[in-house]
């Protein structure tokens, strides 16, 4: 597995959504000023064209240091050089994405041991879990609990929790279980002061 520092602890996820929001570079810009290389920018939107998520890549690699990470579209991820990519359960396997490029982060998105299990088995290098708390993005999903995420962390990869996730409840979460960091969409993407948020993000992290 690759070194752990070298997993960015703040994910910034977009949907369909922010991806068509006029304001995405100059927000791009605000999350990458806050948290710097320890910002993963994620280019998400499952119902983008493979034009329309190509161009999403592209607007969220002009926020360096931040680093790019494409969820699903390997050709993407490919073709804009992407950092890392984060493979649904639909996707190919980490295995499978290894072979495109073997210096991606290749991230797995689960929601129980069973996935995290498998995942790890398949070689992937973090685990997206979630989601930890009520979120409007997943209604119809509950949220893990603490006992589920504390297996799921004890499966011995790095792991980053989604859903409802904001800076007061970071301190919680690391009490929880060993997560390595967080990933949310509302509270970084639409928060008043997205530069400020990131930053706070990363403080809790970090203690």
């Amino acid at each position: 597995m690759k070194s752990l520092p070298a997993l960015p602890r703040l994910h910034a996820i977009t949907d369909e959504r922010i991806a068509r929001r006029p304001d995405l570079g100059e927000i791009t810009r605000l999350l990458a000023a806050g948290a710097g290389s320890e910002l993963a920018l994620h280019a998400r939107g499952r119902a983008l064209s493979g034009l329309e998520h190509y161009e999403l890549a592209v607007r969220l690699s002009a926020g360096p240091p931040a680093r790019l990470f494409v969820n699903d579209r390997l050709d993407v991820a490919l073709a804009v050089g992407a950092a890392g990519v984060q493979l649904g359960q639909g996707s190919l396997t980490p295995e499978d994405a290894r072979r495109l490029n073997p210096r991606w982060w290749i991230g797995k998105s689960v929601h129980d041991l069973r996935e995290a299990e498998a995942a790890h088995a398949g070689g992937a290098d973090y685990l997206l879990v979630g989601p930890v708390f009520p979120t409007a993005t997943h209604p119809d999903r509950a949220p893990l609990g603490s006992a589920r995420l504390k297996e799921i962390a004890a499966v011995g990869l790095p792991v980053i929790v989604i859903g409802g996730v904001t800076p007061e409840r970071i301190p919680a979460l690391l009490a929880e279980a060993a997560i390595h960091g967080v990933a949310a969409i509302t509270a970084l993407w639409h928060a008043a002061d997205p530069a400020d948020a990131a930053r706070r993000m990363l403080k809790e992290l970090n203690g």
